[in-house]
């Protein structure tokens, strides 16, 4: 069978390239054409295009490379055409891949869907175009698949893919890789910035802010696969900074607290038992089109999934050097610390079992034979 996979961002990319296995585990002869990063190209075939080459954060970016994201959307229907799928696989990326499930269906493409827009945060309208070009929903959370219910929507719910790939990084060494990365002994503080340029160089000057303040504790940068270490350079000139590139769950297996940029990565900190404060700040115009369009409590996926704060979130102004202090100082010391951690072990409950992408290649090959 042909499968052609388009996914955006880090996550997406691993989410993808676990799918990738899992497919080729069940379809031996699987030809696979995607969109996707590194990761995904690990595993095997063809990289169409790099997720880093057509990242863009906020309302206003988007806008002031609109031209570019057209281009991009002409030449995938034309590559889905060439090589036409048997299956064709969106995974989240919903700006993008909407548009291009709206030409699918009228080429009489199938269509899959995994790990569903956001449409349960905002623009909840959208359900019925997706209704209406997609053929099968694999949700993550258990929460959207109760609200694809109120539109009479069937979806199905897989579980968390980030179970299966962080029970498989939970042993390391952390003596070794103290040494391999010339970490001291201090207890480890992990700075998880985002993925993108744009939200990186906003985020990190804040988390770097305390740095002074927390003398007894190392603070390591996740560098993310899509940037250089050049990027990184003028963020490390404490002496208590440190970084680390592409080692994200290996960093989080021994770190005693994180600063985390909203997204999937506070879903994954969590999952790693590491107590976490969330952190966010857009653009000042994309965050006022976001907050009025955006109906949700909360932005962490924590808090959404619990459905009550877990994880404390700085959003916006609140994103500032003494606030930020006064949380992480919350989070390394008791009560807070053990509520949290408690709080962990009833989200990973409510996430479901192992095997997301497996569940989700079987049923994409099972539809594929009918």
């Amino acid at each position: 069978m042909k499968y052609y996979i388009i996914a955006g961002e880090a996550s997406g990319d691993l989410h993808g390239s676990n799918l990738m296995k899992a497919i080729y585990k069940k379809d031996s002869a699987a030809e696979i054409r995607f969109w996707g990063g590194d990761l995904m190209q690990n595993v095997g075939g063809t990289l169409v295009k790099h997720y880093k080459e057509r990242s863009f954060m906020g309302f206003l970016e988007v806008i002031q490379n609109i031209s570019k994201i057209f281009k991009d959307i002409s030449y995938c229907k034309s590559d889905i055409a060439s090589f036409n799928p048997d299956a064709l696989i969106f995974i989240d990326n919903s700006g993008f891949n909407l548009r291009i499930a709206k030409w699918a269906k009228k080429q009489n493409l199938q269509t899959s869907y995994y790990i569903s827009p956001q449409v349960w945060a905002s623009r909840a309208n959208r359900v019925h175009a997706i209704k209406r070009d997609i053929d099968h929903m694999y949700v993550i959370l258990p929460f959207v698949e109760d609200f694809y219910k109120k539109y009479d929507y069937k979806v199905n719910f897989v579980g968390h893919p980030l179970i299966d790939a962080i029970e498989n990084r939970t042993n390391v060494d952390e003596a070794s890789f103290r040494k391999e990365h010339n970490l001291s002994e201090n207890p480890i503080i992990a700075l998880l910035p985002g993925s993108r340029k744009q939200e990186i160089t906003k985020m990190l000057s804040i988390m770097l802010s305390v740095t002074n303040d927390f003398p007894k504790y190392e603070f390591v940068i996740a560098g993310a696969p899509s940037q250089d270490f050049e990027f990184y350079k003028p963020f490390l000139k404490n002496k208590n900074v440190k970084f680390i590139s592409n080692r994200t769950y290996d960093l989080l297996n021994v770190s005693t607290a994180a600063l985390v940029t909203s997204g999937t990565a506070t879903l994954e900190t969590a999952l790693f038992k590491v107590p976490q404060v969330v952190c966010y700040k857009a653009n000042a115009i994309s965050y006022q089109i976001a907050k009025r369009i955006i109906t949700l409590k909360f932005i962490s996926l924590v808090n959404l999934i619990m459905d009550k704060e877990v994880v404390k979130e700085l959003i916006q102004g609140d994103l500032n050097t003494s606030q930020l202090k006064k949380e992480l100082n919350n989070i390394l010391t008791s009560p807070k610390r053990e509520e949290m951690l408690k709080d962990y072990e009833l989200l990973q409950q409510k996430l479901g079992g192992k095997g997301a992408s497996e569940k989700t290649a079987q049923l994409i090959y099972e539809r594929l034979k009918k």
